[in-house]
């Protein structure tokens, strides 16, 4: 990760640097400068509905201009939908200004090459080396022009439906679909009811303040009773940027990424269409693994983000990859993660094949997964490699053997070590998560300042 650039874009609270007017309209010119030069087309900006999205799209269009490079400006729309309409208009890039799942104080800038993937690590680097030169401006002759894209949520529509066959319809279908008061308010609910769906809506009413607020994606709950209590077929609980899905079966009980994705490809497979593998991440759950090994389907982890999906689904070829949140990547039909596309192919299954969501995920049986957050300072890696850290980790895997698995990780954005220890028995591995997380807290008091200052 660079200075500004985190494992999906740059994020952070708005008000502190660098979620900063002043330093919207740098990256603007240093986008504009890197980008823009590499294309003749525009900078496509959409943006989630976070009150600080008005603001921050005023400073970036700014700054593209005074670049010389021209805006299209998008208004509210999902991540995807940017991803795809940068491709379809040939254009220099895509900018989403949205903090994907976090409260509205947040806010962020996601980017997309020409292509809809995102940036390579040294166009980010590039940008970041630009930002670091004085800003100026054009002639007026050469500034930026910036227009306002009409059509852009009928695109994104049609888009989406042309992700199930030709003439396919969901009549029949009853379904509650939760927007998170996000980007997809527009655009999702229209999609399935385009497809003959009954469709209810939850979280359709953004006002700049409400975005996942006890909503959508991260919060289902809300979704789940109305599941119950209108008997519909399924939910669907999108995040902010609708880059993430997460669903709900008839009977109320949630259906994660992990499961979403043994659904897809385990379906497919059935059906002799499968080909390749999939890619999940070093959280996807070890029941998605040996669901997938059963069939005869390859199943790599790669590390926790989409990007790291992506890029581990291009160097193998293959077309499935995911996260458990719910970031559910199909590169058959587009270049990262889309919960719009996943729901709907979902959905899709249940009406040709007429089984409920609850029989089609029982393909992947998940195992139980315990998750404990330590609060470390300064470094956490250190304390990964303490002795008695080890020795603790150790101890469980030998425990564990073939029913379960061990993974510690340093959290990527919070001075945290992320303790993970699934298997069969919900207390046993209760227990042992327990155990390596003492662990991690002794070792922390043992040697505080060994460990440290000894990657600095």
């Amino acid at each position: 990760m660079g200075r500004y650039f985190g494992t999906d874009g740059i994020r952070g609270r708005t008000g502190n640097w660098p979620m900063t007017p002043e330093f919207a309209l740098r990256l603007g010119h240093a986008v504009g400068e890197v980008l823009g030069r590499q294309s003749p087309g525009p900078v496509l900006v959409g943006k989630d509905t976070r009150v600080s999205g008005y603001m921050f799209e005023s400073a970036l269009e700014s700054g593209l201009s005074a670049a010389g490079t021209d805006v299209a400006l998008l208004g509210p729309m999902p991540t995807p939908a940017v991803a795809y309409l940068t491709r379809t208009f040939r254009a220099a890039a895509g900018v989403v200004i949205s903090a994907s799942h976090n409260p509205y104080q947040d806010n962020g800038f996601k980017f997309f090459t020409p292509e809809g993937d995102k940036l390579p690590d040294e166009l980010e680097q590039a940008i970041e080396d630009r930002l670091d030169q004085p800003m100026g401006a054009l002639d007026s002759h050469r500034l930026g022009k910036a227009v306002r894209i009409a059509d852009a949520a009928g695109r994104y529509i049609e888009f989406c439906k042309s992700a199930i066959p030709a003439r396919s319809e969901l009549r029949g279908l009853r379904m509650v679909i939760d927007c998170a008061h996000g980007a997809t308010y527009n655009v999702t609910p229209q999609v399935f009811d385009e497809l003959g769906a009954e469709v209810e809506t939850m979280g359709a009413r953004p006002d700049g303040y409400n975005i996942n607020e006890d909503c959508g994606a991260l919060y289902p709950e809300k979704l789940r009773l109305r599941v119950l209590a209108t008997g519909a077929n399924l939910g669907i609980a999108l995040d902010g940027d609708g880059d993430r899905v997460i669903m709900v079966d008839e009977t109320g009980e949630t259906v994660d990424g992990d499961e979403i994705l043994g659904i897809l490809a385990l379906s497919d497979h059935a059906e002799g269409i499968f080909t390749g593998g999939v890619v999940g991440t070093q959280m996807s759950n070890l029941g998605l693994e040996l669901a997938l090994g059963a069939a005869g389907i390859p199943f790599v982890r790669a590390r926790v983000g989409d990007r790291y999906v992506l890029e581990e689904l291009r160097r193998n070829g293959w077309h499935l990859g995911g996260e458990g949140s719910g970031h559910i990547v199909c590169l058959t039909h587009t270049t990262t993660g889309d919960g719009t596309v996943a729901a709907l192919r979902v959905a899709h299954l249940m009406h040709r094949t007429g089984r409920p969501l609850s029989e089609l995920r029982k393909v992947v049986r998940k195992y139980p997964q315990v998750l404990i957050n330590v609060p470390v300072e300064g470094q956490a890696a250190p304390l990964l490699d303490a002795p008695s850290v080890q020795a603790a980790v150790q101890q469980v895997a030998a425990e564990l053997a073939r029913d379960g698995r061990v993974l510690l990780r340093p959290s990527g954005t919070e001075p945290l070590v992320r303790v993970m220890v699934e298997g069969g028995d919900a207390d046993r591995i209760a227990s042992a998560a327990q155990r390596i997380a003492d662990a991690i807290r002794e070792a922390l008091s043992a040697a505080p300042v060994d460990l440290h200052t000894a990657h600095r």
